[in-house]
């Protein structure tokens, strides 16, 4: 595959716009859950996840995703919106407070979290669902007029382990009718197109070696006509390709930080126009290269 220039959208969130399209826009991950794959635990007080963000922010982070309830495949276990809404509004007043221009999104399927964090001061709602969890999430994000990011999800996280394995051939198309389904979703509840983003979700229903082909032909997304974010940060398919590296077992979670780049790299340079990771200084130094790299196209 050719490296093309990426086309060039303004992303209309709740207060302002953003510009996606000349460089890469790197989102920080921050997880308020006990139990993520990765991180769970690691910021579990509103002080040391506000601190944490302060770091994303001073290397280089444009957006800070924040995320109250994890779906760790086979682990799963859902919290009450209560709880989810316990744990990242006080995150999100604190760094509001201290940095009153941060650019935050929450990272929530659920309409009344959505509600309050975009209340609190959030801009942008990222539902790992696609619009398909929670019915009255379209109407909510209408009415807030704040930005979406719509991610393509294959069942729900307990299922995802039985779901039937796909052929490489058919994981791109799954994907892309799945997107454009959600995003009619979200046009007829009345999101204005300007809003969304789309998001391939790497990860979420697709088994290992399923995530390559989507990868390798992420590019076709393309015809969509919306931005794409690709969040490969960390992920499990990462781990078992490593896994020759490290006696034939997953590489650990702390160990797939040259594969994330790696990934990372590739998703940029097959059009993501964000992308969204846990290690934010590496990922701004390898967006620079591989804009510079599109800028040469």
């Amino acid at each position: 595959m050719p490296f093309t220039g990426r086309d060039e959208f303004t992303w209309q969130l709740r207060t302002r716009s953003l510009a996606l399209g000349p460089r890469t826009l790197v989102m920080g991950i921050l997880n308020m859950t006990p139990d993520s794959f990765s991180d769970g635990g690691l910021f579990d007080n509103p002080g040391k996840a506000a601190d944490h963000a302060f770091r994303m922010l001073d290397e280089g982070a444009d957006i800070i995703d924040i995320g109250g309830e994890s779906t760790r495949p086979g682990r799963y276990e859902p919290i009450t919106d209560e709880e989810e809404q316990r744990r990242v509004l006080p995150v999100i007043e604190s760094i509001l407070k201290s940095r009153p221009e941060a650019l935050l999104s929450v990272d929530t399927y659920r309409a009344s979290t959505a509600q309050t964090a975009i209340s609190a001061g959030a801009e942008i709602v990222n539902d790992i669902s696609g619009f398909t969890w929670d019915p009255d999430l379209p109407r909510i994000c209408a009415g807030l007029g704040c930005g979406v990011v719509l991610m393509h999800t294959r069942g729900r996280s307990a299922e995802w382990r039985a779901l039937p394995s796909l052929a490489k051939d058919e994981v791109l198309p799954l994907v892309k009718a799945g997107l454009a389904q959600d995003l009619e979703t979200a046009l007829v509840a009345g999101v204005e197109r300007s809003r969304i983003v789309l998001d391939p979700g790497y990860g979420f229903g697709k088994s290992f070696d399923e995530n390559y082909p989507l990868l390798a032909h992420q590019d076709e997304l393309r015809s969509l006509g919306r931005p794409i974010l690709a969040g490969l940060s960390r992920k499990s398919f990462l781990g078992w390709a490593l896994a020759p590296l490290h006696g034939g077992v997953s590489a650990p979670v702390n160990e797939r930080g040259n594969a994330t780049l790696a990934a990372t790299t590739a998703a940029i340079l097959a059009g993501a126009h964000i992308v969204r990771v846990h290690d934010v200084r590496p990922a701004v130094e390898a967006a620079r290269i591989a804009d510079a790299i599109l800028a040469g196209v």
